[in-house]
């Protein structure tokens, strides 16, 4: 059955942070996720998240530096530590990873074994902590420009080296069709890979059905496939975020019918 959790990083914007975890209960969802957690009130969030029956389904690993530098590991590892206590608080068992920025003059399977083994090395405490990691390419084309982990392809290789069931791919939709779409024949040959996805729209990264990607048709696959995570809707509200959420919901029905 597919289970959506709403990025209040994106959706709610004109809310304080807080309030948008009341939104998200008001509008008929149950779950919530979010990027960093450093500058953010984590403690707020727990009671938030606890007074509207929420959960979190993820949030990103903060950490300095880029992973695809083996001078980084150590600072990314002190992240993973910190970020997975921060997890344990709030009762959640994914966390996202990026890799930063392509290191200019240094050769790309130099820096692909970097992430390699920075995650191998994290894989470690995930297993121990029961935690996920989610490795997350993102396109260059339009909104992340100069970043490392651009394919699907190369991220499945990666998980595929690092070898552990702690560690998977978060497949964002939006990105993957800006980069190289085969949308459906990607997410079918990988599912058992793919631990969380992410959703918007292209072009604009607005809510599903705005744009070009045939969500309707996406979502019954992911549903026929028995992917048992969350779809994080990760999307720029083209108007009201509630119409657009309403908007899932309705392409959701119709995908399920």
């Amino acid at each position: 059955m597919i289970r959506f959790s709403v990025c209040i990083e994106m959706i709610f914007r004109e809310m304080p942070f807080l309030d948008r975890i009341d939104a998200v209960a008001e509008a008929g969802f149950n779950s919530f996720e979010f990027w960093g957690w450093r500058a953010k009130d984590v403690e707020g969030i727990l009671k938030k998240k606890e007074s509207c029956g929420l959960t979190v389904s993820v949030f990103g690993v903060d950490y300095a530096g880029r992973i695809v530098d083996p001078s980084a590991r150590h600072a990314f590892i002190s992240g993973v530590e910190d970020s997975i206590s921060i997890a344990h608080k709030l009762d959640c068992s994914r966390l996202i990873v990026t890799t930063g920025a392509e290191v200019k003059d240094v050769p790309r399977d130099l820096q692909h074994r970097s992430i390699v083994e920075s995650l191998r090395d994290a894989a470690k405490l995930a297993e121990k902590a029961g935690v996920t990691l989610l490795l997350e390419p993102l396109n260059v084309l339009i909104n992340h420009k100069g970043y490392y982990l651009y394919s699907s392809q190369e991220g499945l290789e990666i998980i595929r080296e690092v070898n552990s069931p702690n560690v998977r791919l978060l497949f964002d939709i939006y990105h993957q069709q800006t980069t190289e779409g085969n949308l459906v024949n990607t997410i079918t040959n990988n599912i058992n890979l793919i631990g969380h996805f992410h959703v918007a729209d292209v072009p604009g990264r607005h809510e599903p059905g705005t744009g070009e990607i045939n969500y309707c048709n996406i979502l019954s696959r992911i549903n026929d496939l028995e992917y048992d995570g969350y779809i994080g809707l990760e999307f720029i509200p083209l108007k009201d975020s509630k119409d657009a959420l309403r908007k899932v919901k309705e392409i959701a029905s119709r995908a399920l019918s």
